[in-house]
């Protein structure tokens, strides 16, 4: 069995980031009891889900990954 090399973990920890960085921009102020139009913005439904999505594909590549050699 291969471990990862110390560039695979780099990589991991940069694709965590992404997907950090996608849920904090779905993410804001909630409905509540008032309709609240901002939760159906383009930042929250389209722009935040697919920088989670390109964090996570990235993150198979980031695990795959091999230095050739």
């Amino acid at each position: 069995m291969k471990h990862l090399s110390k560039l695979n973990l780099i990589l991991i920890a940069v694709s965590v980031i992404i997907i950090l960085v996608g849920f904090f921009l779905m993410a804001g102020a909630p409905s509540g009891e008032e309709y609240n139009p901002d939760i159906f913005s383009v930042r929250r439904i389209t722009v935040g889900p697919m920088i989670s999505l390109f964090g996570f594909v990235f993150m198979l590549f980031a695990i795959l990954f091999r230095k050739k050699k």
